[in-house]
C-alpha cells in the first residue's frame, strides 16, 4: 500500500512541474510574440504530457487490477483527470489559431432577436431559466421536426408523451432519489447557494493567480483541486475553513456543507399525501410503460420508444446559459434488444462513415482522439457491438444536418470510472464551443438495469417472450410453500414471504435447500422482517419441462440529446461576420433549422410591388414555407442583413422587372449570390432546398446569375 501512495505523491510533483513547465512556455509566447510551434515542435512539448496520462493510467490498472482500497484508486483516477486535463489544455494552446470568435457578439444577437433571453427579466430574472422568442421558438420546432424524422419517422420508432410528474417510488426504483445529489453551502447572510466543490475549487484557482506563492503552497493546492471530486462531506467542510472559503461577491463565510437532491419534489393531490418530483429525465416514462409498446410491437424485440419534452433539474448554480439550465427540453430513445443479439441490420450502412473518437484507452494513455471509421471501432472492440456503433453514426449524422461544425464534433468514450456499475458501453456526442467540449448528447448501453429495477420495485413482469428455434428440455428447481402452515406461522406477513417464494430465482432456491439440510432453517430477511422458514414449511421441487419460448429481460441502448446544448452549438459553430464590416454579424444555419426559411423584400415602397409580393408570400405558405416580408424602410443591402442576421438562407425581391416579366430574384445568404426565376417556380425551388432535394450549386446550374435589373421604374 505504502507503495502505491508513493507512486501516486511523486505523480502528483509530476504533474505539478509539467504544469508549471507548459504554463511557463505559453506565457513566453505571449511574452515575446513568438510564433506558435510547429507540429513536431508540439508534439515534443506535449510528449512529456502524454508520458505523464499514460504512467497514471497503468497506475490505476495496477491498484484496480490489485483490488486496492476504493479510497486509493478514486484520488489515483483523480489524480488521471488532473493530468488529462492539464494534456488538453496545452493541446488546444499548441493547436493552429481558429478564426476569432466574439462570444458577447453572439449573445448580443442572440438576445436582440429574441431567440432566447432569461425568464421573468422584469422581475431581475432567475438563474437558470430562459424563455425562447419567435426565432428560438422557431429553431427548436425545425430542429425537433428533423429528429423525428431523422429518428422516429427512419427508424420507426414508437413515440409517446408521458407524464411530467412522477411519483416518489418510480424514481427512488430508477435511483435517482439516493443518488441524485450535489454537496451545497449557503451564504449565512444572505442564503445564496453554491456547489461546495464548485467555490472551493474557484477560492484554489484565485490563489494560485498570486505570484508570490511558494511552490510548495501551490502544490498543495492542485492536490486539493485534483482530489476534490473525492471528498466526502466532513472533508469538504474542513477544508472550507482551512482555505477560509467566502462567497465570490458578497465576501460572507459559508455554512458547512449540505446534501441536496437536484430534483424538484412536490406533493400530488391536496392531501399531500403522495410525495413526487418533476421528472429528470424522460426515459423513466418509457420504461415504465414497456409493457405496453411491447404488446403493441406484437410483443416482438428490438424496438425503441421515444419521448420529447421538459425535463428540471434544481441546478444549485447554473451558469453557461443554455448549457447548464433548470428547466431544459431533451430527446431520448430507449432501445430495447435482446442482450444476446445486438447485431443491428442497419450497421452496414454507418460501417463506412468516419468520425472522431476519443476512446478510454487513448484517454488514459494520453493520446488525442482518432478518426476511424465505425465499423473499424465495432470490429476492434473499441465501440461494444453493432446497435451500439449505428446509433452513434446516426447521432453524428444528425448532428451534422442540424449545423454542428464535424470539425468540432467528436464522439468521447466513458472511462470505467464515469460509467455506472451496470453500463457496457458509454460514449458522448461532445461539441467544441467557447465553454470548451460540450456534452450535448449521451449514447449509452445500459444493459438491463432500468427494466429489472422497475420490474424488483413494482413486481410486474418487465420482459418479453421469444420463441425458440426449437423446443428444449430445462430443468427447474421450484420453490412449493405450504401455505397453511406459513399462514399459521407468520399470520398477516404470510402474504409477504409467499410472494418472496413465488419469485425466488434458482440459485436461491438451491441456497435454500443446502441451508435445510446443514442448518435446519433458512433465514430471509424481507421489507425489513426476518423470517425463519423450516424444512417443512418448504419444499423444494425438481422436474424437467420442454419449453418453446423464454423470457428475455432487454438490454437498452439509449441515445438522449440536450435540446438547449445543441441549439447553442450550432450557433457558435454557424456564427459569421460579414468580411470587411465587423459590426455585419449573421448566422449560416442550414436552411432546415432556419427559423425562417424565406424572405421577400420588395425593391421599395412602390404601390405596384404589392400583389407581387403577397402572391409570392400566399405560394410559400401553401409549399409549407415559412417566410418572413419586410417592407419596412431602409435600403435593399439593410434589409438583407437584417434577414442573415436571423439566419434566414434564401431571400425572394420583387423589383421594377417583376412588373413587366412576372419573374424575381432569389438571394442565397452565404454567397449572397442571385438568380432570377418566374415568381410560379420560386416556391418549389426554396421547398426542394429545404429538404435538402438540391442545393444552391444546383440552382444556380439550372438559372443564370442575376447581376442587376433591367427596369429602373
Amino acid at each position: 500500500m505504502f507503495g502505491a501512495l508513493r507512486r501516486l505523491l511523486n505523480s502528483q510533483r509530476v504533474c505539478d512541474s509539467l504544469s508549471r513547465l507548459a504554463g511557463s512556455y505559453a506565457s513566453y509566447l505571449r511574452a515575446t510574440g513568438r510564433r506558435m510551434a510547429t507540429q513536431s515542435e508540439a508534439e515534443a512539448i506535449l510528449a512529456p504530457l502524454r508520458l505523464a496520462v499514460r504512467e497514471q493510467g497503468e497506475l490505476v490498472r495496477q491498484l484496480k487490477s490489485e483490488g486496492r482500497p476504493k479510497l486509493e484508486v478514486t484520488q489515483a483516477v483523480a489524480e488521471l483527470k488532473a493530468r488529462k486535463k492539464a494534456l488538453e489544455q496545452r493541446e488546444k494552446q499548441l493547436a493552429p489559431p481558429e478564426a476569432s470568435f466574439n462570444r458577447g457578439a453572439l449573445e448580443d444577437l442572440l438576445k436582440r432577436r429574441f431567440f432566447y433571453a432569461p425568464a421573468f427579466s422584469i422581475y431581475g430574472g432567475v438563474a437558470g431559466l430562459y424563455d425562447f422568442g419567435p426565432m428560438g421558438c422557431a429553431m427548436k420546432s425545425n430542429l425537433l421536426s428533423l429528429w423525428r424524422q431523422h429518428f422516429v419517422l427512419e427508424e420507426n420508432m414508437l413515440e409517446v408523451d408521458c407524464c411530467i410528474l412522477t411519483p416518489e417510488q418510480v424514481l427512488r426504483a430508477s435511483g435517482h432519489v439516493e443518488r441524485f445529489t450535489d454537496w451545497m453551502v449557503k451564504d449565512v447572510v444572505t442564503g445564496e447557494c453554491f456547489r461546495a466543490d464548485h467555490l472551493l475549487e474557484e477560492t484554489l484557482e484565485k490563489l494560485l493567480a498570486n505570484p508570490k506563492l511558494t511552490a510548495e503552497t501551490a502544490a498543495e493546492y492542485r492536490h486539493v483541486i485534483r482530489q476534490i471530486e473525492t471528498y466526502d462531506k466532513h472533508k469538504l467542510a474542513e477544508l472550507l475553513v482551512k482555505y477560509d472559503v467566502r462567497t465570490p461577491v458578497m465576501g460572507n463565510a459559508v455554512s458547512p456543507p449540505m446534501e441536496f437532491n437536484l430534483m424538484f419534489g412536490t406533493a400530488i393531490g391536496p392531501g399531500g399525501n403522495l410525495a413526487g418530483f418533476m421528472r429528470p429525465e424522460t426515459a423513466q416514462g418509457i420504461f415504465v410503460n414497456f409493457k405496453k409498446l411491447l404488446d403493441f410491437n406484437n410483443g416482438k424485440l428490438p424496438f425503441a420508444g421515444a419521448q420529447i419534452g421538459k425535463a428540471f433539474r434544481n441546478e444549485i448554480s447554473p451558469r453557461a446559459g443554455l448549457l447548464r439550465v433548470r428547466e431544459f427540453e431533451i430527446a431520448e430513445i430507449e432501445h430495447f434488444v435482446n442482450p444476446e443479439k445486438k447485431e443491428h441490420p442497419k450497421f452496414p450502412r454507418v460501417a463506412d462513415l468516419q468520425v472522431t473518437l476519443y476512446p478510454a484507452c487513448n484517454q488514459m494513455e494520453g493520446k488525442p482522439a482518432e478518426t476511424l471509421t465505425l465499423g473499424e471501432a465495432v470490429a476492434k472492440g473499441i465501440v461494444a457491438n453493432e446497435t451500439l456503433g449505428y446509433f452513434l453514426g446516426r447521432i453524428h449524422q444528425f448532428m451534422v444536418r442540424v449545423g454542428v461544425d464535424p470539425q468540432r464534433l467528436r464522439l468521447r468514450q466513458h472511462m470505467g470510472n464515469e460509467m455506472a456499475h451496470y453500463a457496457k458501453d458509454c460514449w458522448d456526442a461532445e461539441c467544441r464551443t467557447s465553454y470548451g467540449w460540450v456534452e450535448c448528447v449521451g449514447c449509452a448501453d445500459r444493459s438491463c438495469f432500468d427494466l429489472t429495477q422497475h420490474a424488483n420495485a413494482s413486481k410486474q413482469d418487465l420482459t418479453a417472450k421469444e420463441d425458440l428455434p426449437e423446443p428444449k428440455l430445462v430443468d427447474v428447481v421450484e420453490c412449493v410453500p405450504d401455505k397453511g402452515i406459513i399462514g399459521k406461522q407468520f399470520r398477516k406477513d404470510s402474504k409477504l414471504l409467499l410472494e418472496w417464494l413465488g419469485q425466488l430465482e434458482e440459485e436461491r432456491a438451491k441456497q435454500l435447500e443446502r441451508d435445510f439440510k446443514e442448518n435446519g432453517k433458512h433465514e430471509v430477511t424481507i421489507a425489513d422482517k426476518v423470517f425463519s422458514l423450516l424444512p417443512d414449511m418448504v419444499s423444494v421441487k425438481r422436474y424437467q419441462k420442454t419449453v418453446h419460448v423464454v423470457d428475455v429481460v432487454p438490454s437498452v441502448v439509449e441515445p438522449s440529446f440536450g435540446i438547449g446544448r445543441i441549439m447553442y452549438a450550432v450557433y457558435e459553430h454557424n456564427f459569421r461576420v460579414r468580411e470587411g464590416d465587423e459590426k455585419r454579424t449573421w448566422l449560416a444555419l442550414p436552411a432546415p433549422v432556419a427559423p425562417i426559411s424565406c424572405s421577400v423584400l420588395p425593391l421599395s415602397n412602390n404601390e405596384q410591388f404589392e400583389p407581387f409580393v403577397k402572391r409570392i408570400a400566399d405560394g410559400l405558405k401553401r409549399a409549407g414555407i415559412s417566410s418572413k416580408v419586410d417592407q419596412s424602410a431602409g435600403t435593399i443591402g439593410r434589409r438583407y442583413a437584417r434577414t442573415d442576421e436571423i439566419g434566414i438562407p434564401f431571400g425572394i425581391t420583387v423589383d421594377f422587372d417583376t412588373l413587366q416579366s412576372s419573374s424575381a430574384t432569389l438571394r442565397e445568404r452565404n454567397s449572397t449570390r442571385q438568380i432570377r426565376a418566374q415568381i410560379d417556380e420560386l416556391a418549389e425551388l426554396v421547398v426542394a432546398m429545404v429538404k435538402g432535394h438540391m442545393t444552391w450549386a444546383d440552382v444556380e446550374t439550372k438559372y443564370p446569375l442575376f447581376t442587376g435589373q433591367e427596369s429602373t421604374q
